[in-house]
């Protein structure tokens, strides 16, 4: 990253492949997006979009881990947050081996922004730099057309919502990665008292972890319960009467 952009942004240790569960039919979705991360194929340039809670930031993250992994030179701009910043936040990016520009849609709609990015995007062709970008959208006709076009360059793929099965899933892969066995109870516990979003559940599983290891005890149901009465749950999270998922 350009030392005049030196920011606090960092990976989640956590936001790897590894830990990723994908909603139905997106397998092979997580496994080109590895080996392009990895400089495998000929595809240049990805576009993922989806809804909130789909994954969209873990796998842009993913990416760069990936990235690192495999020698590649690598950057993650959040442009969420370095909008802010201007559209210098983008110099120097063209030459890297991978650069993932999440939440590229809080910008497109800016001029200068429009065009700093289909410059990027001609520049990453040129110097053979990997893309990727996250959205929450496709490119609405309303962006500038030439960078629209270019938004779609190469594999373009719309990410789903998990189901409730496929989060029970999540939650059951996320305790293992952290060395420890969730019974069925245990994880129908969490998910209908907890956060009814992936971040907010694996963000508690974690409070149950660590508070195992400090009460030296097993994961139950009565010691999840005893963590939720210590933590402060979004009820905006909690699941609807008719969960719309």
């Amino acid at each position: 990253m350009p030392d005049q952009l030196a920011l606090n942004v960092h990976l989640r240790a956590d936001a790897t492949f590894a830990a990723f569960v994908p909603a139905a039919g997106q397998d092979d979705l997580v496994a080109g997006l590895r080996a392009f991360a990895g400089g495998i194929g000929s595809e240049v340039q990805w576009y993922v979009w989806g809804a909130a809670q789909t994954g969209k930031t873990h796998l842009a993250q993913a990416a760069c881990h990936a990235a690192a992994q495999a020698g590649l030179s690598t950057a993650y701009l959040p442009l969420r947050e370095f909008s802010a910043y201007g559209v210098e936040a983008l110099d120097g990016m063209a030459g890297l081996g991978l650069l993932a520009l999440d939440d590229a849609d809080r910008v497109w709609a800016d001029t200068a922004w429009a065009h700093s990015l289909f410059a990027l995007i001609n520049a990453a062709r040129e110097q053979g730099t990997r893309l990727l970008f996250t959205a929450s959208v496709r490119p609405p006709d309303e962006v500038l057309p030439d960078l629209r076009s270019r938004l779609l360059w190469g594999p373009v793929y719309q990410l789903q919502r998990l189901t409730d099965p496929e989060l029970e899933t999540l939650i059951q892969h996320a305790a293992t990665l952290r060395g420890f066995a969730l019974g069925d109870s245990e994880v129908q516990y969490l998910l209908r008292h907890g956060p009814r979003e992936p971040r907010g559940l694996i963000a508690l599983l974690e409070r149950v972890d660590q508070a195992s290891l400090r009460a030296k005890r097993k994961v139950t149901v009565p010691f999840i319960r005893t963590v939720l009465e210590t933590v402060d749950v979004d009820t905006s999270t909690l699941r609807p009467v008719n969960p719309d998922v």
